[in-house]
């Protein structure tokens, strides 16, 4: 007893020798962790979807195609408000893929005018993609409802640091919004990069006003996300190779110098890009009728890069 005794007040030593240096108690929420408040607001608009101004009915959140970049750290909660907009005429959800939830209740469907709040713990770091679920499903993403949440790791070294960020969400254009039938047969006219045709590639459209912009010798790390629904998409870097690809986003996923990563429809990776030169690279799906249906980036690597671009709220060029 006195043996017993004695090694329970060293562990009780040891654990507040644990707590003073670290700070953290298993009883505790870690010191790192945080609750975030985040609102999406469900908005049926019309919307420009190429460079020409050609509009489109779309389903968003926020009014945009894509929606909102979400970014929290590993072991945050998020707290989540979803708004169905009085003016909508269709019910709108929300499913996170970085979240474990009960999809009978968390995401399903709100109608026009209706809030829902709900919460969940990001528990793995990466970069998960978000989207209506409501049925048709293949409908509401292909009309627009999508977006990215990135889940920092908790861990700031457990990624190399980046010195620039970009959001590229690639998605197919339906020409009728109203034709599902179409939709589940894969008759799409274009695919797009963030909600536009060309969007970033003065090369194939001389009306395309902006690219990606790095300086040479700089890690360019990129958040892509395939909304789909329905195309493969073959990553690659025309003129340069993936210094490393994390698939889904995590860290423990590292894989080098790729020239090419396969991602499916609904998934996510990240990118990291370096070009030791001067010029351009093609960022594209490497599936060349979705390509020069619209999915090439351009990214423009110079001594002049804009100091602005790829930092903040830039990581996501509208």
């Amino acid at each position: 007893m006195v043996k017993f005794k004695r090694r329970c007040r060293d562990i009780t030593a040891a654990a507040a020798a644990v707590v003073a240096l670290t700070g953290f108690c298993a009883s505790t929420v870690p010191a790192w962790a945080k609750n975030v408040a985040v609102t999406l607001t469900a908005k049926e608009v019309t919307l420009p979807i190429d460079n020409n101004g050609t509009t489109y009915a779309a389903w968003t959140y926020n009014g945009t195609i894509p929606g909102p970049v979400v970014r929290v750290t590993q072991g945050d909660t998020v707290d989540f408000t979803l708004v169905n907009d009085p003016n909508n005429k269709m019910s709108h959800s929300i499913d996170f893929h970085a979240a474990r939830v009960d999809v009978l209740n968390e995401f399903a469907p709100i109608k026009p005018g209706e809030t829902k709040k709900w919460s969940f713990k990001a528990d793995y770091p990466g970069v998960f993609f978000y989207h209506c679920g409501s049925d048709p499903m293949i409908q509401h993403i292909a009309r627009g409802m999508f977006g990215v949440i990135i889940v920092d790791p908790k861990d700031p070294n457990a990624l190399p640091k980046a010195d620039r960020e970009y959001v590229l969400i690639q998605s197919e254009l339906y020409s009728n919004p109203e034709d599902v039938k179409a939709m589940l047969a894969d008759n799409w006219s274009h695919v797009m990069f963030n909600g536009g045709v060309f969007k970033y590639d003065p090369v194939h459209d001389p009306n395309a006003t902006k690219t990606l912009q790095a300086k040479p010798g700089e890690r360019v790390r990129i958040y892509y996300v395939n909304a789909g629904p329905n195309e493969f998409a073959a990553f690659h870097s025309i003129a340069g190779i993936w210094d490393a690809v994390y698939p889904s986003g995590n860290p423990a996923n590292r894989l080098v110098g790729m020239q090419n990563y396969p991602v499916g429809p609904g998934d996510a990776a990240i990118f990291d890009l370096i070009s030791p030169v001067e010029g351009a690279n093609a960022i594209v799906t490497h599936s060349m009728r979705s390509a020069l249906s619209g999915a090439i980036d351009v990214i423009m690597f110079s001594k002049d890069a804009d100091p602005a671009a790829g930092h903040g709220d830039n990581i996501l060029v509208r």
